[in-house]
């Protein structure tokens, strides 16, 4: 391993960071609650660290693979470390385990939180809180990439970061890397810029709609408000969300196609049409078992607010209007299923995406046409009108395979450490490795993380790490024979 150049990475890393506690600074300035020292001190201390790291490796290596997932993995846990200071500083959140717990649930946009009143918190910390939504949700190294020299193995580092589904759909926006970083970030901010507008156009204030914004196209779901969207209680609000959810699943590439002209690429890719397809059966079918059961007064509630909850968590945003707990049976079970979805390959999201459905699905159908009807045919498996290699459905079937056993296998942990019933163990195993956020049972819509123990959520929060950087790189760690030669 090339460990110069890794820790050259990390020292950029902590000055990317010290860099973005800034901007919350200034918002704790424009309110002066109280939050403005601790947040420059946190600047100052992330500077002290990463500055000397940065400047005395700065002789640039190649970094391979090995050392792209050592930054992928321990990078996001630095990061999150230091991005817990102002919290402790301030004494908001005082002990080390919540403040990390909570930094690493921004970063990794799973929005599941310790706190237990959020409006209490002063406006820069709220800001520092959502801002991390805005970092994490097009990846924390994909932003330090753009500020790596050329030759420093960016390539490496993004596919240590990304996720089996874009190795499955091969897709490229252009041949250098950091041009391909500096058009995803622009489409990302172009479009948390598009959603603050319309949310202070609705009469929000700037402040929230901009914390709003981080945490929708993001795909994570921090609130600056306690009972999250439901605080507003406005429709406006709610299909500007739902919109910006939505927008936030699609895959950025089908953005810049769309962008130079190519209109066909949308129609030509099988994942979008079924992610489409996807969230108009589950919206259609939890907003009318919700009006059937006369949960709303009428069809236009039941369908505002079952679609909502349905897009919140199948993007894993984890926003909610509603506590969905109360609603029938049917569809509980329904929001259930759509926990084990995710949304589109190369989004902001995280879960275990539709493009593995869609392929472990044409197999399934490909097996059987082959086995009962045609022999000795040969059947090939496509995907955005190519054939699909053989090896790309082993990786579908095995990260689909590898996300089950988790949640079995942390399910059965959450048990032994919180006593939880399998419902509530299951669910925050899910809410975790998921990037969902909110859950069912002892951490549903109308409850938070802060009761759980600190073994409990350490163990959710590498969960949560695990879940973001799409299971393989996070676990390939955990083998001897990865830190030999």
């Amino acid at each position: 391993m090339h460990f110069a150049s890794i820790t050259h990475v990390f020292g950029l890393l902590l000055l990317v960071t010290g860099t973005a506690m800034l901007f919350p600074a200034l918002c704790a300035a424009y309110y002066g609650e109280g939050d403005l020292l601790p947040l420059l001190l946190s600047a100052g201390v992330t500077y002290l660290l990463g500055l000397p790291t940065w400047w005395f490796f700065r002789k640039q290596y190649e970094l391979n693979i090995k050392d792209g997932i050592v930054v992928a993995v321990f990078g996001w846990l630095v990061v999150s470390s230091f991005s817990a200071l102002p919290f402790m500083i301030h004494g908001a959140i005082p002990g080390f385990t919540d403040a990390f717990f909570e930094m690493i649930s921004g970063y990794t946009t799973t929005g599941a939180t310790i706190l237990t009143d959020i409006e209490a918190l002063p406006h820069g910390l709220l800001f520092w809180r959502s801002e991390t939504h805005l970092l994490g949700g097009m990846g924390f190294l994909t932003l330090t990439i753009i500020l790596l020299p050329q030759g420093m193995g960016g390539v490496r580092l993004f596919r240590a970061e990304s996720s089996p589904g874009q190795v499955i759909t091969k897709e490229k926006f252009k041949p250098r890397n950091r041009d391909t970083m500096i058009s995803l970030w622009w489409i990302y901010l172009f479009l948390n810029f598009i959603q603050a507008l319309l949310l202070c156009f609705g009469g929000m204030s700037i402040f929230d709609a901009l914390c709003t914004a981080f945490g929708t196209v993001s795909t994570s779901g921090y609130s600056p408000k306690n009972l999250s969207i439901g605080s507003y209680d406005s429709a406006y609000f709610d299909w500007v969300i739902i919109v910006f959810m939505f927008l936030g699943g699609v895959t950025f590439m089908l953005f810049f196609q769309l962008l130079r002209g190519n209109w066909q690429a949308a129609y030509r890719n099988t994942e979008f049409k079924w992610y489409l397809v996807l969230m108009l059966f589950f919206c259609s079918s939890v907003s009318l078992i919700l009006w059937s059961n006369q949960s709303y007064d009428s069809l236009a509630d039941a369908f505002r607010f079952g679609t909502f909850q349905v897009v919140s968590i199948l993007t894993t945003t984890g926003y909610t209007t509603a506590d969905y707990e109360l609603w029938p049976q049917a569809a509980q079970m329904f929001l259930f299923l759509v926990c084990f979805l995710g949304a589109c390959a190369g989004s902001t999201t995280s879960g275990i995406k539709v493009v593995h459905y869609v392929i472990i699905c044409k197999y399934m159908y490909a097996s059987i046409r082959k086995i009962f009807f045609q022999p000795r045919a040969v059947v090939s498996i496509r995907l955005n009108q190519r054939a699909v290699e053989a090896s790309v459905v082993d990786l579908a079937i095995c990260y689909f395979i590898v996300n089950i056993m988790m949640i079995l296998a942390g399910g059965c942990v959450m048990v032994l450490l919180e006593g939880f019933d399998y419902v509530s163990a299951m669910s925050s195993v899910i809410a975790a490795l998921m990037n969902i956020g909110p859950g069912f049972g002892e951490i549903g819509p109308s409850k938070n993380f802060a009761f759980i123990s600190a073994p409990g959520k350490w163990f959710l929060s590498w969960n949560m790490l695990v879940g973001r950087l799409e299971m393989f790189s996070a676990l390939v760690i955990l083998y001897p024979s990865f830190w030999k030669k």
